[in-house]
């Protein structure tokens, strides 16, 4: 036998020991270090985003202060206190419409029944508090409800029946329409009671300094908190989490914010306080927020608007999200409807009518939700209605007509259409869509 023969083979393990005795290193996705690396990061990160189309609130942010700027000049009385009260009563009724639009676009579909839905809304109330003498707050829970069971058919029809959401809905805005007349009867307009609840919507401001300032401190210490707790959940993921001097930076300047608006509410000549209206509006926004980012249902409703069948095989019940979702979005637009019967002094056939519809619509997507779906935040109703109302405010302030505001508010939702295009071709191209 030769000596190549007699040879003993290498070990196995010996022979491999070279290959594996570095641990392999793993891949480190650069953009979780943009919070480690400081400023110089976070505008690194931004670069990143605005050349990959991701645009976020940035023009929606950049719209509002050309707006204050312009109007401002045009009339110094436009963020006055009263004019600031103004813009917030107003917003808040359409508003709570726009954050059930705004779950529908996530879905990737749309609801033109809305402006219908709130007129059922209110003329259910009115006919039960005001007509029949029921409870006030009995008629007003019913009344949503009437909403919740509106908007549950038309996603009965969509998930299960296969209609398409367009369909629907038109043919509920037909509908309801409709019913409104028939529930008002021979009644024009039904007239809001003095003193009552709804009445109380859109009318009703907190004298007291306290309350706009502690609503403000409230909300400040609030955001605060989810900050710190985000870092904590972060940190215990062994994920980069936000360092101290971000959120003092970012606490301050909503400190800032909030406690400016509290301010002209407050102390200016002719302020009359901190309106109700935007307290419940806020407080629907903060909840439908929460319902949107934090809960499974909220992930889910992302989920089916960014791939249906995606979701499907996932195991995520799409036909019952779309029903929710929908009924969702007409309890919202019945109790929108109610802030729109306070504004006008009561139920009538028209309530609903008109823009109604549209600038609900526009709201939710000058705010910066898409309207191809799986994308957008429930704050888009409020930044988007502010852009809306300050608009029209401004407009009202300088004399301008109403064929002129509406054209105006056509031109800015074309633009933000535009702009959600651009960006998600943007997106495309660079790979991140």
């Amino acid at each position: 036998m030769s000596d190549l023969a007699k040879t003993p083979a290498p070990d196995r393990q010996d022979a491999q020991a070279p290959a594996t005795s570095a641990a392999p290193i793993p891949a480190v996705d650069p953009r979780l270090l943009v919070r480690e690396q400081g400023l110089q990061g976070y505008w690194t990160e931004f670069v990143r985003k605005t050349r990959g189309g991701e645009l976020g609130s940035l023009p929606v942010f950049i719209g509002l202060i050309v707006i204050a700027i312009v109007f401002q000049l045009q009339n110094s009385n436009f963020l006055s206190a009263s004019s600031v009260a103004n813009v917030a009563v107003y917003s808040s009724g359409l508003g709570i419409m726009a954050v059930g639009i705004v779950f529908v676009l996530i879905l990737g579909e749309i609801d033109l029944s809305v402006g219908s839905v709130a007129g059922v809304g209110a003329a259910v109330w009115a006919g039960l508090q005001v007509t029949n003498g029921v409870n006030e707050w009995l008629s007003i829970v019913l009344a949503v409800l009437a909403g919740t069971a509106i908007g549950a058919l038309h996603g009965f029809f969509f998930a299960k029946i296969g209609v398409p959401a367009f369909v629907v809905t038109l043919a509920g805005f037909l509908a309801w329409m409709g019913m409104q007349e028939w529930l008002m009867g021979g009644e024009g307009s039904i007239n809001t009671p003095s003193g009552s609840v709804v009445e109380n919507l859109t009318n009703y401001f907190f004298e007291d300094k306290a309350a706009a300032y502690g609503l403000a401190l409230v909300a400040v210490l609030a955001y605060v908190a989810s900050l710190l707790t985000d870092s904590k959940r972060r940190k215990a993921a062994l994920l980069p989490a936000r360092p101290v001097s971000e959120i003092v930076l970012r606490s301050v300047v909503v400190a800032i914010l909030v406690f400016a608006v509290a301010y002209v509410m407050n102390e200016p000549a002719g302020a009359r306080g901190l309106p109700l209206a935007l307290v419940l509006f806020v407080a629907v926004l903060v909840l439908a927020d929460f319902v949107a980012r934090r809960t499974t249902f909220g992930r889910k409703v992302f989920a089916v608007g960014g791939n249906a069948e995606a979701a499907r095989r996932a195991g995520i019940n799409v036909d019952r999200v779309r029903i929710v979702v929908f009924a969702l979005s007409g309890t919202l637009g019945a109790f929108g409807g109610l802030f729109i019967a306070s504004l006008s002094g009561g139920a009538t056939k028209s309530l609903g009518g008109g823009n109604t519809l549209m600038l609900v619509i526009a709201a939710a997507v000058i705010g910066g939700t898409s309207l191809f779906g799986g994308r957008g935040k429930v704050w888009s109703a409020l930044l988007g209605m502010i852009v809306i109302q300050s608009i029209q405010q401004g407009l009202n302030m300088i004399g301008m007509s109403n064929a002129i505001q509406n054209m105006i508010t056509g031109a800015v939702l074309l633009a933000a259409v535009v702009i959600d295009s651009v960006s998600r071709r943007t997106q495309k191209t660079a790979g991140r869509a």
